[in-house]
């Protein structure tokens, strides 16, 4: 009785101490919940104030002084104490003897340092010189008094011949124009050769591209482009030279002085240079581009010109970014390349092209790293372009200059549409027997030609006749190859094509065919060699 008396009271006494414990659990919740509200209460109170409140825009940072404090190669970290500069603002280093340091901010890396890439070279800086802040990107002289001079990538004049009395400056960092501003027309543009204007033509205010390894021709085809187009064009033209011989740029100045496209004595020039060659720092080859784009720019929004822009080279341009990349602390992406690179070259590439005022048409020599086309830096190029012409080492090896190759070069205005149905015919026409006769090969070095049909011999005959008929002498290199160029008509180059595909040269020995401009060219050559 006294156990069953002793249970119950025990029973009681866990029941009363479980219901307290319950009890001071729920008040202590209740209590952080009242917290918690409060809390949350009172910061969404300061959000909305902070919201309410206006932010007022930063005030400009031109005259910010701060000091170098690591130089490591091209790439150079300064501390500013006030008026940290923003990304892409240029800033000028102090009590440096000679041309002036300019340096433009690329990161900012937090207490107040900022890591900036060097325009030229950063020999002889030290740790503690004063840099001070410009307030503005890089600006560049832009308009007329451009034309006939030699200009770097922050515009100063290295042709010897004095300032640039230029009245309007322009940043080289743009934006691309809107959507709404661009133009659609398609026009062909004639460059007076014949593997260009019959298989790849170019369009007027679009994007070309050469692409080929070391020594095919690159340089050599553009020269004779700036020869046809730029001193047969009305507009104006800038060249950029980007990471290449110095050698070629002096060449190139001085055959336009010959060519009278440079006026050294008035104002009749029609071209502007700008050089960032291979001995610049990566900084400035990495930058050039934009300063030779923003000098066409000007010319196609402002003037309304028609403006051509060549490029050589694009690659540079790509590979001293990469080596930017690196030195700034990226961490690299396929083959080494920077992981901005596609980003770098759209931002570039669509910046050139043709607006309601006037149009660019850009000519670019591109550099194939071991004849790799798929190599991401010219691979990442192909997307951006309206005609690619591939220089080939295989047919720059048979003696066939220019070395174009006729079967992978490509152009977005080959369209019955755009170039005609007759043009389109013979283009296709001689297409595919230059690709029948690469598929008979492998079957003539085995068997030999005695053993292929009749019309296999045919086709060989006409392709090889073909495949010299698309060699042309240039003006540019009657120096080294005793040839006189010539410039050959669209008119003249169907014509020509069409005569071999049907069958109205089959009598003439394909020596003839090579090195000749017009098909009338052909038969002279041929009545010479039968009188030999």
């Amino acid at each position: 009785m006294a156990s069953r008396t002793f249970t119950r009271i025990a029973s009681k006494l866990r029941y009363i101490s479980h219901r307290s414990t319950n009890t001071i659990f729920a008040a202590r919740n209740h209590h952080c919940g009242n917290a918690r509200s409060i809390h949350s209460s009172t910061s969404n109170l300061a959000v909305a104030a902070a919201a309410e409140k206006p932010i007022t825009p930063p005030k400009t940072t031109k005259g910010s002084k701060g000091r170098i404090v690591a130089v490591i190669g091209a790439v150079v970290d300064v501390q500013f104490d006030e008026g940290l500069p923003p990304i892409l603002n240029s800033l000028e280093v102090q009590g440096r003897k000679g041309s002036k340091l300019i340096l433009e901010v690329s990161q900012h890396l937090g207490d107040n340092v900022v890591r900036t890439i060097a325009m030229d070279g950063t020999e002889g800086l030290i740790r503690g010189q004063e840099v001070i802040d410009t307030g503005d990107p890089i600006k560049i002289p832009v308009g007329p008094e451009t034309l006939g001079r030699i200009m770097n990538v922050i515009g100063e004049p290295i042709d010897e011949r004095g300032p640039i009395a230029a009245k309007n400056f322009a940043p080289i960092h743009a934006d691309a124009p809107e959507f709404v501003e661009m133009n659609v027309e398609q026009e062909i543009l004639v460059t007076g050769i014949k593997v260009v204007d019959l298989l790849a033509p170019y369009s007027k205010g679009g994007k070309i591209g050469l692409f080929g390894g070391a020594g095919v021709g690159k340089t050599v085809l553009i020269m004779e482009l700036i020869n046809n187009v730029a001193k047969a064009h009305g507009g104006f033209s800038v060249f950029a030279g980007v990471g290449e011989r110095t050698r070629e740029g002096n060449d190139l100045y001085h055959e336009m002085i010959e060519g009278g496209v440079i006026d050294l004595k008035g104002n009749n020039s029609k071209v502007s240079l700008v050089y960032g060659q291979m001995n610049e720092p990566p900084g400035a080859r990495a930058r050039v581009c934009l300063t030779g784009l923003t000098v066409a720019e000007y010319f196609r929004d402002k003037e309304g010109q028609d403006v051509l822009l060549f490029i050589d080279n694009i690659f540079r341009f790509t590979q001293a970014g990469s080596e930017v990349s690196a030195l700034l602390g990226r961490i690299p992406s396929a083959v080494g390349y920077q992981p901005t690179l596609a980003t770098d070259m759209g931002s570039m590439q669509e910046r050139i092209t043709t607006t309601k005022k006037g149009s660019i048409t850009s000519v670019q020599a591109i550099y194939v790293p071991a004849d790799d086309l798929t190599d991401p830096a010219p691979a990442t190029t192909f997307a951006h372009l309206d005609a690619t012409t591939v220089l080939s080492r295989g047919i720059a090896e048979l003696g066939i200059y220019p070395a174009v190759d006729p079967l992978d070069s490509t152009s977005r205005i080959m369209d019955p549409n755009i170039v005609g149905n007759r043009h389109y015919d013979v283009a296709r026409g001689v297409q595919k027997i230059l690709q029948d006769y690469k598929s008979l090969q492998d079957i003539i070095a085995i068997l030999g030609m005695d053993e292929l049909s009749e019309d296999d011999k045919l086709t060989v005959s006409r392709a090889r006749k073909i495949q010299r008929y698309l060699s042309q002498p240039f003006q540019v290199a009657e120096v080294f190859t005793g040839h006189k160029g010539k410039f050959v008509s669209l008119e003249q180059t169907i014509d020509g094509f069409e005569k071999i595909l049907k069958g109205e040269m089959d009598h003439i020995p394909e020596v003839a065919f090579y090195m000749q401009g017009a098909i009338d060219d052909v038969h002279k050559k041929a009545s010479e060699l039968a009188n030999q």
